[in-house]
């Protein structure tokens, strides 16, 4: 904690000692967060808290750019996702982001510019640069959790270079729409101010559904001369929306013929959510060679979740759904603090960049979850008619309180211009206080672990822009899960779950805007749990499982006028020692490839392409578990300038009206794809 203090505090201290200093004379931009050439991002300060090209970088990363998000008209993490292969998107109850990365299944592995972001919430891009998906444990930069890996979103940062003013108006044809600004404008010669703000109407092909979200997000930063920078950010979220948990299962698939039916009770599914999350971050060279980094990010946030849902398969085509409900606020407040301090030096022939870093947080949560009765348990399918519901038993009451202290050493050593290592160890604290105040009112429960994660790469580039890599890596998760609320009086003398990762692969950076790269992997889970397939909402412990895979990507310029972004996975998820047992969510093969060329100055095409094979809704323990069909999905953009300033862009999503489940919950809770759609989007930039 010592280390931390004194770290934090160099970090905030040194800068007022240089305010007083010569500002910079050329100023463009203030906070780094990595440089991108359209589709392609060349580097990334998140992959190793270094700023290093992503070639430099012993592990598989995605990245996609603003304009690769913008082109495709992308509204939720979700829309990105689908396109990143090795990534599965879920369903999370219709109220969360929920991703399942190389067979790990997660709610928590979020992080903003490299923080922590691990509350259960649909995250907005309208704010956002870039995001980043690194797979495999990432412990040492990330701490905990980060199993199958991590999905990273990279904030815009104000820039004094100059003013402008960027709007969106969007509209689809479920009758969606959505207004957003992105303000920027020099406040000195040194210092900028940025607004980004949405509002959006909320509207799918589901009946029942709808809602709202509005956003905001002032962000301001400076250059504080002699080296030092730094900015202060502050959103505001205000979610409101229907939570849909899809359509049950018949005969170990899907239900057909029910697209559009909404299996929950109208007014009684209801989540909304506000959150409060401020951001100051610090960096500045102390010395020639010696720089740091402070971040602090607190977030409040108030969540409330309440939900009818298909409980069971269906007796038949026209037979009956067996139905439950509950009810679920949850309220955190994360404090989270990260120095970093790198040091450039060189040792006879050998030159290091060493990373020292410190980080602590303060999670504090409350939960509630009660059972909902129902008029009627099961749900009629010839006649369909909503039953009535309350919620009068109070089933969990969960309080608690997590501190965790890390402090993380990794060195990059460059041998040459040929070989290249990447070593360190982080050390974690992880310390949870709490109580289930239901079952046992008098029985607080706790418990501490002290873990060690390890990280090595080695790299050969035999040429300077072709890098052939093999690594080694990390990660534990606590028994109280990603949300700590698993922890019981029975589990909490358990050992952490842990994840190694060892891979191989090759990157190419074939021009400056072409970027190849493969991979394979082997990601092994020791003391594994699993959603419990007869009730999700408990876990079940089930040993050990692997996933090895292969993963291909190429993204960035064909040709002057053709950009790609593609990517292949193979995966192959199963129980050790039992490879009847699939992991949940984690079909053998994904493709996907996402194409814009330009006809002439002013007009340009897109075409998209995913592909999935099957895959199983939930951990595959019986023949009873319903198997989700393959699927393709194609999708098409046309993008036309009316003037420098102006653009009009047409997006057609499932352009074949393909009948598809994209993602589920469990064998009874599966989303059904939406058959073609439009979206026609005005975009300004002056």
């Amino acid at each position: 904690m010592r280390l931390l203090l004194v770290s934090t505090a160099l970090s905030l201290a040194m800068p007022v000692a240089a305010v007083a200093q010569e500002a910079a004379a050329d100023l463009g931009t203030i906070i780094v967060t990595g440089e991108t050439r359209g589709y392609v991002a060349v580097d990334s300060v998140t992959a190793t808290k270094t700023d290093t090209p992503l070639i430099d970088v012993p592990q598989s990363i995605t990245v996609v750019t603003r304009a690769q998000l913008d082109d495709q008209a992308a509204y939720s993490l979700g829309d990105v996702l689908r396109y990143v292969p090795g990534v599965t998107v879920g369903q999370g109850e219709g109220n969360r982001d929920q991703i399942t990365l190389r067979g790990q299944n997660t709610t928590a592995d979020f992080f903003l510019d490299g923080v922590r972001d691990d509350v259960q919430y649909y995250r907005g891009l309208y704010n956002l640069e870039r995001v980043e998906v690194l797979k495999g444990p990432y412990a040492l930069i990330f701490g905990r959790g980060g199993g199958g890996g991590i999905v990273n979103r990279v904030q815009k940062t104000p820039s004094p270079a100059a003013s402008f003013l960027a709007t969106r108006l969007s509209a689809n044809s479920f009758g969606a729409f959505d207004v957003s600004a992105d303000l920027n404008t020099p406040v000195s010669e040194t210092a900028a101010f940025r607004l980004n703000a949405v509002y959006e109407e909320l509207g799918n092909h589901r009946d029942s559904y709808e809602g709202h979200r509005f956003a905001v997000n002032p962000y301001l930063a400076a250059d504080l001369g002699r080296g030092w920078s730094a900015g202060v950010s502050y959103e505001y979220i205000d979610d409101d929306r229907v939570p849909d948990r899809g359509v049950p299962s018949l005969n170990g698939r899907p239900i057909e013929g029910y697209r559009d039916q909404f299996f929950g009770v109208p007014g009684a599914n209801h989540t909304t959510l506000q959150a409060h999350i401020v951001k100051a971050r610090v960096d500045g060279e102390i010395a020639p060679g010696l720089s740091v980094s402070t971040t602090v990010l607190y977030g409040d946030f108030d969540k409330f979740y309440s939900n009818v849902y298909p409980n069971g398969p269906a007796t038949g085509q026209t037979g009956s759904v067996p139905l439950a409900a509950y009810l679920d606020p949850t309220t955190r407040e994360n404090l989270l603090i990260q120095s970093n301090l790198l040091w450039e030096v060189a040792t006879g022939p050998l030159s290091h960049r060493i990373l020292f870093g410190v980080e602590y947080g303060d999670q504090s949560s409350t939960n509630q979850r009660r059972n909902g009765v129902l008029s009627s348990p099961t749900f009629s399918l010839a006649n369909p008619v909503f039953p009535t519901v309350t919620f009068p038993t109070l089933a969990r009451d969960t309080v608690s309180d997590v501190e965790t202290l890390s402090a993380y050493v990794q060195d990059q050593i460059s041998l040459g211009e040929r070989f290249d290592i990447v070593a360190g160890l982080r050390f974690d604290r992880f310390r949870i206080e709490g109580q289930d105040r239901i079952p046992n009112p008098d029985r607080p429960f706790s418990r501490t672990d002290e873990k060690v994660s390890p990280r090595l790469g080695l790299i050969f580039k035999p040429v300077s822009d072709l890098s052939l890599y093999a690594s080694y890596s990390r990660s534990f998760l606590p028994r109280s899960g990603d949300q700590f609320l698993s922890l019981s009086t029975v589990q909490e003398n358990l050992e952490p779950e842990r994840f190694t990762n060892t891979e191989v692969g090759v990157k190419w950076q074939a021009r400056s805007n072409l970027i190849l790269t493969a991979a394979l992997f082997q990601l092994d889970r020791t003391n594994a749990t699993t959603p419990d397939p007869g009730n999700p909402a408990l876990t079940i412990n089930v040993g050990e499982t692997r996933t090895e895979g292969l993963e291909l990507a190429a993204t960035g310029n064909i040709t002057r006028r053709w950009q790609i972004s593609a990517g292949y996975a193979w995966q192959d998820a199963v129980l050790v020692g039992n490879s009847s047992v699939r992991l949940a969510q984690t079909p053998e093969q994904q493709f996907s490839l996402w194409n814009r060329f330009e006809v002439n100055p002013r007009l340009g095409l897109g075409l998209g392409l995913i592909h999935q094979t099957d895959q199983f809704a939930a951990i595959r323990t019986s023949a009873a578990a319903t198997r989700m069909p393959a699927f393709v999905r194609v999708d098409a953009a046309a993008f036309y300038d009316l003037s420098d300033q102006v653009q009009i862009q047409l997006n057609i999503e499932n352009l074949s009206d393909e009948t598809y489940f994209p993602d589920a919950h469990n064998n009874a809770n599966i989303s059904t794809g939406a058959p073609r759609n439009a979206r026609l989007t005005v975009s300004a930039k002056f």
